[in-house]
């Protein structure tokens, strides 16, 4: 393992029946671990994908593949296996945390102007 991160042999044990097996047109996929941790790095850190550590393979494998993956469903698929039996109480209904810092403020938390009213009045002066 390169990092904290990245996945464990428990977790690689429990995702790897579900990865695919055939590239198609011919050829042989790089090895999905260290291609998976290489897209989780780029998630979790946001930077560019040609700044992703040599460790992870090369860039453009990494990135295909996740574009791939994307486009093909085999992220969702993957997701939908993984947490199928996870909550039995709440089924379909089961849903995914998310991290507070993709989430947009409403436009008066980030100081745009509001009528000044009575209740808000803190004795300064309304531009």
């Amino acid at each position: 393992m390169f990092d904290r991160h990245d996945l464990n042999d428990e977790e690689w044990e429990l995702l790897r029946p579900l990865l695919p097996t055939n590239p198609g047109r011919g050829g042989r996929w790089a090895d999905h671990r260290t291609t998976i941790n290489g897209v989780f790095w780029r998630t979790r850190t946001s930077s560019p994908w040609r700044d992703l550590p040599i460790e992870y393979g090369n860039w453009m494998t990494v990135y295909q593949r996740h574009n791939r993956w994307s486009k093909d469903g085999t992220w969702a698929e993957i997701l939908n296996r993984l947490r199928a039996g996870c909550d039995e109480v709440e089924g379909a209904d089961w849903t995914v945390g998310v991290d507070s810092t993709v989430v947009r403020a409403h436009q008066h938390a980030a100081g745009a102007r509001r009528p000044a009213t009575a209740e808000n009045d803190t004795g300064g002066t309304v531009e």
